[in-house]
This record gives C-alpha cells, structure tokens and sequence, in this order.
C-alpha cells in the first residue's frame, strides 16, 4: 500500500509502526457554526482511507478533537449574549449530526480541547524545562530557532521565513525572542473563559492543544497525521515541533493533506457568497450525494463544486442503488445454492473488479479509480444477472457491490422504513438513560436516531420526533 507523505513530497509504502494496527489522529474542525462542504472534505476523505484501513485487516484507533475554545467561539458567544460552552456544544452536535448523515464513522475517541487543560500545561512546562520554550508576561511563546528541524513539513526556509516575519512585525509582538516564535499560553482579556496555570490566568495556543490530545489517546509516536492542505503551515509544523522537542521522537511517520475545495472554480468565501454549510446541502440532496461527489476526484487534487457535478453525482449514485434493488429482486425468486457452469467462468471477472477497486485505494487511496471498478461491476451485473441467474451467483454481485461501496462509506443497499413503534422504543430507552444520569448512553440513542434520519425536539411537553 503506497501513501503520499506530505513530509518527504513522495509515494511510501505504508508500513505501521505496530503490526496489524494504525494510529490515525484528524484535525478536526473549529465549533462556532455548522460546518461548511470545506470542512466536509477531510472527514469524508480520511473517513474513508480508515474505511480501507479496516477493510484490510487493520485495528485503527482514529482520533479526531473539536477544537472548542477560540477566539471565533468567544466572539460567537459575546454576539449572542451566551458562554462560549454554550456554542461549542450546540455546534459540536449539530457537526456530529452532519457527519452521521455523511456516514463518516465516529472516531474512537473525539476529544475536546477543553477538557486537556492539564496536558497541555503539563507539555508546556516540560517544553520550558528543556529550553524551548520562554514566558514573558503571562505569555508562553515557542523558540523555533532551538529547533533545528523547522520547517522540514512545509518545505518552508527558516531564513526566508524570519526576513517575511520581520517585514510583518506589528506592535506588541517585540516581547518575543524572534519574529518565528509562536504561542504556547496566552493570559485572558476581560470576560474570557481561562483556565488557571503557573504563568498566568489565560487558555492554551492552537498548535499545543492537538499535540498534548494525540500524545493522550495514541502515544508519543503515531502512523498518520491528517488533515487539509491548509493547516500545513503553521498548524502541522507547529506540531512537529512541540511534540518532537517534548518527546524526543519523531511525531507522525506519515504526514496526509487533502486539496482545496472551489464553488464554480471560485475559492468559497462569505464575500463572494459561495459559501455552503452541510446542512443547507443537505437540503438539496441526500448527503450520501456530496459524499459520492467528493470521492469521485483524488484527495489531492483540487476539487470544483458545482450544482451541475452534484447532478451528475446523484444521478451517478442512483445507478449503483438501482442495480442493488434489482439485484435484492432477483434474489427473491432466484433457485440454486451452486453457482451455474457459465457463472464459474465469469467467476474471475468479478473478483477482477475487486482486485481493481483494491489497486487504486492502495495506490494512495485514489477513490476515483475505486468508484470507476465498482462502476465496471454495476454494468458487468446489469449484463449477466437476470431471472436465469443462480441465487449464488446474484448473492456474489450483490455483496461485493455492497462491500466495495461501504469500504467508501456509500450506503447503497436501503433498508426499509424504521418503524414508528421502534423509533418510540429509543426515545424511551433515552429518556430512561437520562434519568439514571447516564448521559453517554443517551447521546449515543440520540447519535444513532440521527443516523436512522430521525430529529428530536426536547420540548416541556415531552420528546418531539420528525423524519428529516
């Protein structure tokens, strides 16, 4: 299995550090507001390189955080008179809601940024304790200069980094040692939220909190660090360095970025009014379109979002789930458990299709080429199946196409309808949970309505339920 490493700008092949298992942390996104087709990219890309990574055997623990403290999130929370915890746990669910609908997987663990306040202090220390790191006034900045490695992610140089910062340096930025050097911990401005530390009443940098949460959940050393091209620079080499200074180890064995995406060959942006949130797509199409759109182009490739591509996408998956019902069809009145002479012979070409859609995710999880083999084997069943066929032979087509399309999280076989007596047996399974304060238990009941496409309403009357 070949992978592009961001940090060595060539193909790899991908060998874990543990046999048998992956250790994948994603940069996850800012909550202030509901997450936009931007946003969605990463989570349905990595998605399904974990989706691959299962498929083939391995145990991953996937990390991805919320990074739910920010000056974005203060500003949203000043803007409508409420705590910031207020925001980021309104817009953390309405994320995991889109992500359901996109059917990307929970990780293992989603950590909160908020609640790693201790680690971060901790590293930090540790980075002050070993010389990399200085405070001035409450303020805990990095010394990039000690670390010699800088700058080996974004292929950036240090010295024409350094005459770029100088010609930028703004007032108030000369308390640090050098242009280069960035924040650790900063002290509160006045109606903050903060947290208590040995420098000052104040709340961590960006860069720290995803260090301290990947080193938490997954160790000192991971496989895969990802996440957008955008946070390459300064996020991921930010990362690097603390961590690699803290720890003594090199950080992530395989660095992986996904493209930009454009609306109409445009950069989305609120000024020039292409900018989509998830759920206003979701009003359109079923999210399971954007998903499909987003995998028919390689994860490093630029990507164009169109309503004409989108289109395209739904009509494109359409044909997939058209042949699944005809294939479950046929299988309700086709006989023979044994598969027929002439059905042997074209035993071969099926699996060839396997061994092609197999290909292209080990060639860097090109998704693309995957999506083109499980079309070949939609046509290949829509030639060769019919009332004739042998239920071995239409049991074959159909699980592989369902197999290959759930490997990149397309949900092509369609259950029947939930059941309103079911759905009221959740809901009285959750209101039970949140009785006996097993508030865990009811935000999974809750998780999994959402993704039967089930939204509850918390009203004094009671629990409301519609179909979205």
């Amino acid at each position: 299995m070949k992978v592009y490493n961001t940090l060595t700008r060539r193909k790899e092949e991908f060998i874990p550090l543990e046999e048998g298992k992956v250790k994948m942390y994603v940069c996850g996104p800012t909550v202030y507001n509901f997450i936009h087709i931007g946003n969605a990219r990463p989570m349905i890309v990595f998605d399904t390189v974990r989706r691959y990574l299962e498929y083939k055997g391995y145990e991953v623990n996937y990390v991805s955080n919320f990074t739910d403290v920010d000056d974005k999130i203060i500003a949203k929370a000043v803007e409508e008179g409420v705590s910031a915890e207020e925001i980021s746990s309104r817009y953390i669910k309405e994320c995991k809601k889109d992500m359901a609908d996109m059917n990307v997987k929970p990780a293992t663990t989603h950590p909160l940024a908020t609640q790693e306040i201790d680690g971060m202090i901790d590293m930090i220390q540790t980075l002050i304790d070993k010389g990399f790191a200085y405070e001035v006034n409450g303020t805990v900045y990095f010394r990039v200069k000690n670390f010699k490695e800088y700058g080996k992610l974004s292929h950036k140089n240090l010295e024409d980094l350094q005459s770029g910062f100088r010609a930028l340096q703004v007032s108030g930025e000369d308390q640090k040692e050098d242009p280069l050097d960035f924040v650790l911990w900063k002290p509160k401005k006045e109606g903050e939220p903060f947290w208590v530390s040995p420098w000052s009443e104040g709340r961590p940098g960006w860069h720290i909190e995803c260090s301290v949460m990947s080193k938490k959940y997954l160790g000192e050393e991971i496989d895969i660090h990802a996440g957008g091209e955008d946070l390459v620079f300064p996020h991921h080499e930010n990362e690097i360095a603390q961590s690699e200074c803290c720890n003594g180890k090199i950080f992530a064995k395989y660095w992986m970025h996904n493209a930009f995406l454009n609306i109409d060959n445009k950069k989305m942006s609120k000024s020039l009014g292409n900018f989509f949130t998830v759920r206003e797509i979701g009003e359109k199409y079923d999210l399971q379109v954007l998903r499909f759109f987003m995998l028919n182009a390689h994860y490093r490739s630029p990507l164009n979002f169109s309503a004409e591509l989108m289109e395209a996408s739904k009509n494109a998956l359409e044909r997939i789930v058209t042949c699944v019902e005809q294939l479950k069809h046929l299988l309700e009145t086709a006989q023979g458990d044994e598969k027929s002479q002439a059905e042997q012979e074209l035993e071969g070409e099926i699996q060839s299709y396997r061994k092609k859609f197999e290909e292209s995710m080990e060639d860097d999880f090109n998704t693309a080429d995957a999506v083109s083999a499980v079309f070949e084997l939609v046509k290949f069943s829509n030639t060769h199946a019919d009332g004739s066929s042998t239920k071995a032979f239409v049991k074959e087509l159909l699980d592989t196409i369902v197999e290959l399309s759930d490997v990149l999280g397309l949900i092509v076989n369609k259950e029947a309808e939930v059941l309103d007596e079911d759905i009221e047996k959740l809901i009285e399974e959750r209101q039970a949970a949140r009785r006996e304060k097993n508030f865990k238990r009811a935000d999974e009941i809750r998780d999994q309505l959402a993704s039967m496409g089930i939204i509850l309403k918390d009203t004094r009357e009671g629990v409301q339920w519609k179909r979205a």
